[in-house]
């Protein structure tokens, strides 16, 4: 991979994180840092001709739940809270204890099969607690959030940052559009679809005009 793809990666990383998951503006020097750093060390170590390895599962920054749980708020009306088991589970995602938060959304869906929110709650934390990866559980997570909420989009928009965040990007942008197009006229969430969409369209016009450069 060239140094313009890899950069231009890192720049919808962060085009991802500042305004798909809504990192506060607060944090964008610092993880823009992160970034630097890991682009650095993969300067002086990088070997993407070796196979890979194994390794350990390293600590996610807890900063991303946070955001993870304001973005999911929006897309359900404010009068309406979400169950108790819920509201816990949201406290341990916000301190990045995934494993905690899923224990308590099992709970969550025991008590109310058809509790959507509760059951994008849980996609989401399996996603994190398994370092991003969209396991089986993730994927019958967000098929049921949708199966039980069929005009709500979050499901979708969070399945398609997951698949953004494995590079899987003309996927990702799929299920957004299709949310978008679906997604009621008065829905209180299509604004925030529509310009999490537009952001995602400028970076992949960047990605794809680097290449060409090349």
């Amino acid at each position: 991979m060239s140094w313009l793809a890899i950069l231009a990666l890192a720049a919808l990383g962060f085009v991802v994180a500042a305004f798909a998951l809504r990192l506060p503006r607060a944090s964008w020097t610092l993880f823009a840092a992160a970034l630097l750093f890991g682009l650095a060390g993969y300067a002086t170590q990088g070997a993407p001709d070796q196979p890979a390895e194994p390794k350990e599962g390293q600590t996610l920054d807890p900063q991303s739940g946070e955001a993870m749980v304001e973005a999911r708020t929006d897309f359900y009306d404010e009068g309406v809270l979400p169950s108790r088991y819920v509201v816990t589970a949201d406290g341990f995602t916000r301190r990045g204890q995934y494993r905690d938060a899923i224990d308590f959304l099992r709970n969550a869906v025991a008590e109310n099969p058809n509790d959507s929110q509760a059951w994008v709650a849980m996609a989401n934390a399996l996603v994190e607690h398994a370092n991003g990866t969209l396991s089986e559980a993730a994927e019958f997570a967000y098929a049921r959030a949708k199966e039980t909420d069929p005009g709500n989009a979050a499901s979708d928009y969070f399945k398609g940052i997951v698949l953004i965040r494995n590079s899987r990007f003309d996927e990702g942008r799929e299920l957004w559009a299709a949310a978008l197009e679906a997604a009621p006229a008065d829905a209180r969430y299509r604004d925030f679809l529509a310009g999490r969409l537009a952001v995602l369209d400028q970076a992949l016009a960047r990605i794809e005009q680097e290449r060409r450069s090349e």
